[in-house]
């Protein structure tokens, strides 16, 4: 699961420095849950940045938030799309 984050958001580690701290910011969102406004924003332009490279998405009604059970935190995102990029699909 981590690995996938990691190719979403385009973040590879190159060492182990970089995986630890991939992870322990990893762990630290678990621990934090309840994050500012702010810091969802900041997500959000992220996810809209690299989605925007494959898709034609809506960017004013994409919705995204953290939700937590007793054993994990899931991000969750709503994000409509309107056409896909077929010069950035693979295979062409």
């Amino acid at each position: 699961m981590f690995e996938l984050i990691q190719k979403l958001f385009g973040r590879e580690a190159h060492g182990s420095k970089d995986i630890a701290k991939e992870r322990l910011r990893f762990v630290l969102v678990h621990d934090r849950v309840n994050v500012s406004p702010q810091f969802m924003e900041v997500i959000k332009d992220d996810m809209i940045k690299v989605i925007s490279n494959y898709m034609d998405i809506n960017e004013t009604e994409m919705e995204i938030s953290l939700t937590k059970t007793n054993t994990q935190v899931a991000l969750v995102a709503n994000i409509p799309v309107n056409r896909m990029k077929r010069s950035n699909m693979a295979g062409e």
